[in-house]
């Protein structure tokens, strides 16, 4: 893994976070507390916090999309005098006057896993490549169809109506990894190709996966290739699939490299997933906050890039040829949830 600092400069980091640890406190606000992604996410946060001795107050949405409670807690993170931020955006868009209050009043503001719309709303961006994450699971599922990716029908279970970034990358990294041509490359469902059957929303969860599966298999009983924005909605996918016995013979693919969607691929459930690192994200969040505190530095991107990338990995035992991949025992050495 990439880091961001040296190790001389993390060293001087924790001497100087270790001076003024009594009076910096930060926040954690997440999507949900219940996704394995933003528990995995606020454990390496926490540990983080602890070892620089830095309180943290963390916070979650009451679901995937609750915006208001995102608010809530920016707004107690001001009052309560916090130094810094780690923020999952549910919506976006919304959530960017409110990160402007938290700047305005000299808090750092680094974006996690779901860049801010614009992306510079954010003091920094810590994330997964999620454009890269969906090409690789696209161009795994072109190559593993063959001759008959050209006429694939397509289901695509993406998050919410809001179409946070995080969803529109994945969504449309996957579309251009099958080499299905893009409309607006900022929204997804606008494209014209015949092989798409549909986009339905989840958000994010196994219920909201079934329910989406069960939609489109209504409009069309052949679908052949499910994209799904993370592993919870591909589980509830497979179970739709499984309800009609189709489970065999359709190709899932998603996002995440958790633990639990890890063993499906191993299990054959999910044909491939694109692995993210949550607790990276989170660490490297948690030591700028302090480097931050101590001399004011704004944490810097990836070279070439508007973020700072904690890497993707494709999991898959099938691998494809031209798609680079590690396998289910490798991913499962560094999943997590």
């Amino acid at each position: 893994m990439k880091k961001l600092f040296t190790t001389a400069a993390v060293s001087a980091l924790c001497i100087a976070a270790a001076s003024a640890a009594s009076a910096q406190s930060a926040c954690l606000i997440t999507k949900t507390d219940t996704n394995p992604f933003f528990v995995k996410m606020k454990e390496g946060a926490t540990a983080k916090a602890n070892e620089l001795g830095i309180e943290l107050k963390s916070y979650a949405g009451r679901i995937d999309g609750d915006h208001e409670g995102q608010v809530a807690a920016i707004e107690a993170c001001i009052a309560d005098g916090a130094k810094g931020i780690l923020l999952t955006a549910s919506d976006t868009k919304a959530i960017v006057d409110a990160v402007k209050a938290a700047r305005d009043a000299g808090v750092l503001v680094i974006a996690l896993d779901t860049p801010l719309d614009p992306i510079d709303a954010a003091d920094a961006t810590f994330a997964t490549d999620n454009f890269k994450a969906g090409l690789l699971i696209g161009q795994w599922a072109k190559a593993t169809l063959g001759d008959a990716a050209a006429n694939a029908k397509i289901a695509l279970l993406d998050l919410a109506i809001s179409q946070p970034s995080v969803d529109v990358l994945r969504d449309q990294g996957f579309l251009q990894g099958m080499g299905i041509d893009l409309a607006d490359p900022n929204k997804w469902g606008d494209e014209s190709d015949p092989r798409i059957v549909g986009n339905e929303v989840t958000a994010g969860n196994e219920e909201g996966g079934l329910t989406a599966m069960e939609a489109l298999l209504a409009k069309d009983p052949d679908i052949n290739v499910v994209y799904t924005i993370n592993e919870p909605s591909a589980a509830g996918a497979y179970e739709a699939l499984k309800a009609v016995g189709r489970e065999n013979d359709v190709l899932i693919v998603s996002v995440d490299g958790g633990c639990p969607g890890v063993a499906n691929v191993k299990d054959g459930v999910i044909g491939a997933t694109s692995q993210q690192y949550p607790l990276l994200m989170a660490s490297l969040g948690i030591e700028a906050i302090a480097r931050f505190a101590a001399d004011g530095t704004i944490p810097a991107p990836t070279e070439g890039k508007d973020f700072y990338d904690t890497g993707v990995a494709l999991i898959t035992d099938k691998p494809a040829a031209g798609v680079e991949s590690i396998d289910s025992a490798k991913g499962t050495e560094l999943c997590w949830g």
